[in-house]
């Protein structure tokens, strides 16, 4: 009200002694007049919001029971939710709203609640499904979410790709470096996947075998060179993290990079030197390796957070972080740029392997100007920022992968004393006097497959799967039919599913028990049992390799498991999915993580660090009951690290590092006498 009472002041001198009085009255009159309008354009807006809100209610109610008898004429067990798993604002705020919710007897949220929290099936792996339905749906108002942990249904999910495709919605931020063969479906999918498959063959295999197990020797001398014999080592996931980096850089680059203590070989090519140098090569910030490192320890965050927003944080591992995104694409198109003058000069070998210089000849030819163009006449190729996006889900899916089966493994094996020592006496007598450097990828891949070193690889993987959750869609258009618990069901139309697979690796219907020696009661399928893979399958089912769609994709086509040992039935173990849609470097991460394995506990034995609660003088002074006591406090410890892991873009230990210690042989200080 000031404008009014500027604008009635003016006028005075020609009211005389009336005037205030005139004025005061009329402000009055206004300014009740003002605060009606005011009010009434009030109560307009609440009646309008409120009428908003009902028939926003109204949508919601009738959708929910538009879905509610979608889901009933299913014929697959439901449960009402509020709302659905991926709703972003949920998600978000789900921490501040599921204690307020589990004040409510249970019986009004214990079957919804669960599958509405984050990292749901490795938390609660198999219990929920085996209360509520190995195969649910949630439904809730704005569509239909179908869970499952039942090996027949993944089966016939994963091989009819058509009906069942890939929610590529969830990997919308994979793509920022470019389409790929992770993101994409339908056409643009086999496009990826037929130019991508040509690497993935037997024969790169091999040379995946031969710099697995150098790099391998790499770390064993990098860990006593620097750390000392027996020490405690607090950066093993950081270790095989840089382990499993440099044999992605050879696998993706052709690069032979070094670890920090070595030098470069003086016959080592030009670019090798470049990028191994643990000085940042001029025009960057920072070395091959340590932008690479940066960035994929830092990737989530990139990917979700603009850079121009990072940079404005004044914290400096922030602004590394931005900073190695910056020199990797920088690296990446330098790469790009060598591939492509090879592939037009025909430097290139057939000595090592090359997922990007294979691209680049495949896609690109340079003409006497010296110009790179995409070739034409051909649907096999890829376009620049193709083969960039290619290159970093590989460097991402493949390093992780890979790294985190090896530490994993590490960190299991460590308190399983007996596996430990039967792999040993295994290794003894596959290898003899042989040394590892010298194995033969032919003679020695299916033998080390098949014994205790890929019993232990393949426990790992069940009990700690890389992905936890592969996202899947049905067609939008028809409703697919699917044999649930033996029956025939069919799943609405474009319901969002879940395949769980740390749920069907945990559900006791595919795989053998026994009693659990650490839960009383409780059968052992939550325990880390390596010797799991030497027991009889469930059943006299043959486990036959079946035809994907009868369309050849490329890549390896063999089962996941060896013949020599306990073979799942088809859908019940999926640490790199199933289908045609499997994970297209399966092949080449086995070989990794056995190559890897078979070197370390070739001459070496891996123990949980105790420094924490002894010294080494007063470990050596205790008799064996006070050090079982002792390393059962390391135990717990690190079952509350695994406890806790949680995923991103793939499972993860949060938290504190679990330290170990590797010690040759006949150095041991629990392993060689513990009872697990």
């Amino acid at each position: 009200m000031c404008i009014l009472r500027t604008k009635f002041h003016a006028p005075h001198h020609r009211l005389g002694p009336l005037a205030p009085l005139f004025t005061h009255c009329l402000y009055i009159v206004v300014d009740t007049a003002a605060r009606e309008n005011v009010w009434y354009r009030m109560r307009s807006l609440l009646l309008g919001f409120a009428g908003l809100v009902v028939l926003w209610l109204s949508y919601v109610l009738s959708s929910w029971r538009r879905n509610l008898q979608r889901a009933k004429a299913s014929g697959i067990r439901y449960y009402i939710s509020p709302c659905s798993p991926w709703w972003i604002l949920w998600q978000i705020t789900q921490t501040l709203w599921i204690p307020a919710i589990k004040l409510l007897p249970k019986p009004l949220w214990e079957a919804w609640l669960p599958p509405l929290t984050v990292d749901f099936s490795w938390k609660w792996r198999h219990e929920h499904f085996a209360k509520f339905g190995d195969t649910f749906l949630l439904v809730h108002p704005f569509g239909i979410h179908m869970f499952t942990a039942e090996a027949g249904a993944i089966s016939a999910i994963t091989t009819r790709r058509d009906h069942f495709p890939k929610h590529t919605a969830q990997y919308d931020i994979l793509t920022q470096f470019g389409n790929n063969v992770l993101t994409s479906e339908g056409p643009l999918w086999r496009h990826h996947r037929k130019v991508t498959a040509a690497s993935f063959n037997e024969r790169n295999a091999a040379l995946v075998f031969k710099e697995s197990i150098r790099q391998s020797l790499g770390l064993i001398r990098f860990w006593e060179e620097t750390k000392g014999r027996g020490a405690t080592l607090h950066t093993a996931e950081h270790d095989t993290m840089r382990l499993a980096l440099n044999i992605i850089g050879y696998v993706g680059f052709g690069l032979k990079l070094p670890w920090p203590q070595e030098k470069m070989p003086a016959d080592a090519d030009a670019m090798s030197a470049k990028y191994g140098s643990v000085e940042p090569p001029q025009g960057y910030k920072m070395s091959f390796v340590n932008a690479m490192a940066t960035l994929l320890e830092n990737v989530l965050t990139l990917l979700l957070v603009p850079s121009w927003l990072l940079w404005l944080i004044p914290y400096e591992p922030t602004r590394e972080a931005v900073q190695s995104r910056h020199d990797y694409e920088q690296f990446i198109d330098e790469l790009i740029d060598v591939k492509i003058q090879e592939a037009g000069q025909g430097e290139h070998t057939d000595e090592g392997m090359d997922i990007m210089g294979q691209l680049v000849r495949s896609s690109y030819d340079v003409d006497s100007a010296g110009k790179a163009k995409l070739k034409t006449g051909t649907k096999a190729v890829m376009d620049r920022d193709e083969i960039r996006g290619n290159a970093f889900v590989m460097i991402v899916a493949g390093h992780e992968t890979t790294a985190n089966a090896i530490h994993f493994t590490l960190i299991q094996m460590a308190s399983c004393a007996t596996s430990q020592r039967r792999l040993h006496k295994e290794l003894d007598e596959l290898l003899g006097d042989k040394n590892v450097e010298d194995l033969d990828y032919d003679e020695y891949l299916n033998p080390l497959m098949g014994s205790m070193v890929g019993a232990c690889m393949n426990e790992t993987l069940r009990v700690l799967p890389p992905v936890i959750e592969m996202p899947k869609i049905v067609t939008p258009n028809q409703d697919q039919p699917l044999v649930v618990d033996g029956k025939s069901c069919a799943v609405p139309a474009g319901t969002i599913i879940t395949l769980s697979a740390a749920g069907v690796h945990m559900n006791p219907k595919h795989w053998p028990e026994k009693p659990s020696r650490l839960r009383p009661g409780e059968n052992d399928l939550l325990d880390y049992v390596p010797e799991r893979w030497f027991r009889k399958s469930k059943s006299d089912e043959k486990f036959e390799d079946d035809a994907d769609e009868g369309e050849d994709y490329g890549g390896f086509k063999g089962r996941d498991t060896s013949a020599s040992l306990f073979r799942p039935e088809r859908g019940a173990y999926i640490p790199f999915s199933d289908g045609a849609r499997a994970c297209l470097g399966r092949r080449i991460a086995q070989v990794e993580v056995i190559a890897a394995l078979a070197v370390l506990f070739r001459e070496y034995s891996v123990e949980l660090a105790v420094d924490e609660w002894a010294t080494d003088e007063e470990v050596a002074a205790m008799d064996r009951p006070q050090r079982r006591a002792l390393y059962q406090k390391a135990i717990d410890k690190r079952d509350a690290t695994i406890r806790g892991a949680s995923s991103l873009l793939t499972l993860k230990l949060r938290g504190d590092d679990v330290a170990l210690r590797f010690v040759k042989r006949g150095e041991e200080r629990f392993v060689d006498w513990l009872e697990d």
